[in-house]
């Protein structure tokens, strides 16, 4: 057999893949997709959890697998089942191109004999479980499970999953992130107790997103946070003014992020249009670049996708529910050049566009899950040293998420009950399913939160990458927001971090020669903004948790009681989302309390 090195016909197997299967793949494996192949191998285990981070080429590793498999007849046919039928249709073609042919509309009775096996989403599994049940008893099968941590979405897809998959030969359950904010056990994952008693999800192989991009399989992602004021009218009636990213309640929180999501106020459309310049400074590089904006519903993606077209004078692909036109929309939109795509949630997992490279999150779902799926839509590389960029309200929580870009997690099936240590990761289960829900769906919530938006302004706050933040506030369209605006498309992770810094310099200097009057800084002088880690905003947390912990001893109050009275005392939200300012003072402040005590 020969293999072949064309760009356009890259699947054959190359002279290493195991056992040369009949069945092409991509010709080169990533290493890490080899070494988990050989992992695989070694143990042939029934069940095999894969983790990779969105964008590192799970489908690959999952098709070289069935190939292998089909091959050396330990399997005699392959279900995948999908969270979607857009994905599910995608699996399809990407298996086709390597020569399984799976069926991606089969609902009943037998199987042509020309397909190896099916191609199914999660909700078709939970309808007919005993359908699929019957079918896999009849031919050994091999089970792939993309993103599986949809299985645990309701007990209906676990049940039905656990019962129309039992008698499989092999399962490979694959997920970009195995993390879910509730603790539903997802079927046929492992969970190990650590020494804390806490049962965890325990992967096969692991790929995180920071060996993916030490390895230029993702690219390095740029987040640019937006601030400015906020004003709305409550259900009572009220008028209230915030700044986005200002101390507040969780519920001014929400409705100061409703109110700039708003496409009737000023935000929206200043957000859009310094990410459509961003993406023409991208386009100088990366020619195809397109930029994607995930909206929370239809009324909203509609009046962004008008927004676009009086912005930039060209209109914007709208995808508006998960039907088949979508999909083809979807499907059209990546193979052309066209700038801008508005999509309601569907976008946000799984669905393969690699040239997008602009991201705007319009949309208030706040789940960690959502979140890590929605920016792995931009972080599939092509080729070394292209960047992504996502815009971002300044919402606490998401600064959070976006900073923790390279945690990797796994999901924990106990909750923790640490008594008063704060939770970084703490999250509701009604926000989960919030994130979970149809995108057509009738949530209620607009009964429940009852507000108008009356006005909202957009501020360039600072940029986030890698666990690092730089720059200062400044006006839309100012000369220090095109700086950033400015960045080049192509650059190497290294080089991303050094540039920010130059910027950051450059930024500071300027402000300084500026009369106080004209400067464009809107808050904080640029010196009392340093940049501060991720890592040190960590220490600063566990330091503050320690000395409440010993001021809990001198006390005899309990951490829940001191940590209230810190946040009563000095201002500022829970210590996760506090800066190192708001955690010194905290940390500044139980020290004196603890001196008083002595």
């Amino acid at each position: 057999m020969t293999t072949t090195t064309s760009a356009t016909n890259n699947h054959h197997l190359s002279p290493a893949f195991p056992g040369r299967a009949p069945w092409g793949t991509a010709n080169k494996l990533r290493a890490w997709q080899q070494a988990a192949m050989d992992r695989y191998i070694q143990a042939q285990p029934r069940d095999f959890l894969a983790v990779a981070t969105p964008g590192a080429g799970k489908t690959t590793f999952a098709l070289t697998l069935a190939s292998w498999l089909l091959h050396h007849h330990v399997v005699q046919q392959v279900t995948v089942v999908a969270p979607t039928e857009h994905l599910k249709k995608q699996w399809a073609e990407a298996a086709a191109r390597i020569g399984i042919k799976l069926d991606p509309e089969y609902s009943a009775g037998p199987l042509g004999r020309e397909y190896h096996g099916v191609a199914l989403t999660y909700a078709g599994v939970g309808v007919r479980p005993m359908l699929h049940r019957n079918r896999i008893e009849q031919r050994k099968t091999l089970v792939i499970l993309d993103e599986i941590h949809h299985a645990g979405d309701s007990k209906s897809w676990g049940e039905a999953c656990l019962e129309a998959f039992e008698p499989a030969t092999r399962r490979l359950a694959l997920t970009g992130t195995p993390f879910r904010s509730d603790t539903n056990p997802i079927p046929f994952v492992t969970y190990e107790e650590g020494n804390d008693g806490i049962r965890r999800s325990s992967a096969d192989y692991t790929y995180g997103y920071g060996n993916a991009l030490a390895d230029g399989v993702v690219r390095p992602v740029i987040f640019l946070s937006y601030s400015g004021n906020m004003r709305w009218r409550t259900k009572a009636g009220d008028e209230i003014a915030a700044r986005l990213g200002e101390p507040m309640t969780k519920d001014a929180v929400s409705q100061a992020w409703r109110t700039a999501l708003d496409p009737r106020g000023d935000w929206m459309p200043n957000v859009l249009r310094a990410a459509d310049q961003r993406l023409t400074e991208v386009r100088k590089s990366i020619p195809d670049a397109g930029a994607l904006v995930i909206a929370s519903d239809q009324e909203q993606a509609r009046a962004y996708a008008k927004l676009i077209r009086e912005i930039t004078g060209s209109g914007a692909t709208l995808v508006l529910s998960d039907d088949s036109g979508a999909s083809q929309r979807i499907d059209d939109f990546s193979q052309s050049q066209d700038r801008w795509m508005v999509a309601v949630r569907m976008v946000s997992e799984g669905v393969d566009v690699p040239r997008l490279a602009v991201g705007v999150y319009a949309t208030t779902i706040s789940t960690p899950l959502f979140f890590a799926q929605a920016v792995g839509r931009f972080v599939r590389s092509r080729k070394r040293g292209e960047t992504a960029s996502v815009f971002l309200p300044t919402v606490p929580m998401l600064l959070g998420f976006a900073n923790e870009m390279e945690v990797e997690r796994d999901h924990v099936l106990d909750k923790p009950k640490k008594d008063g240590e704060e939770d970084p990761y703490a999250e509701s289960e009604k926000e989960m399913e919030e994130a979970n829900k149809e995108q057509d769906e009738d949530t209620g919530e607009q009964e429940q939160f009852s507000f108008e938006a009356l006005e909202s302004e957009a501020v360039f706050d600072r940029v986030l990458y890698d666990g690092a933040e730089f720059g200062m506030q400044a006006h839309a369209g100012s000369e220090e927001e095109q700086d950033y605006l400015g960045i080049p498309g192509l650059l190497e992770p290294d080089q991303v971090q050094l540039l920010l810094q130059k910027r950051q310099a450059r930024q500071i200097a300027h402000s300084r020669k500026k009369p106080d009057a004209e400067a464009d800084l809107l808050e904080i002088p640029a010196e009392r903004r340093p940049v501060v880690t991720h890592k040190e905003l960590l220490e600063l947390r566990k330091q503050l948790n320690t000395l409440v912990g010993a001021y809990v001893h001198q006390s005899g109050k309990p951490h829940g009681v001191i940590h209230t009275e810190l946040r009563r005392v000095c201002g500022g939200p829970p210590s996760a989302e506090a800066t190192a300012g708001q955690l010194n003072e905290r940390i500044k402040k139980v020290r004196e309390w603890a001196t008083r005590m002595r």
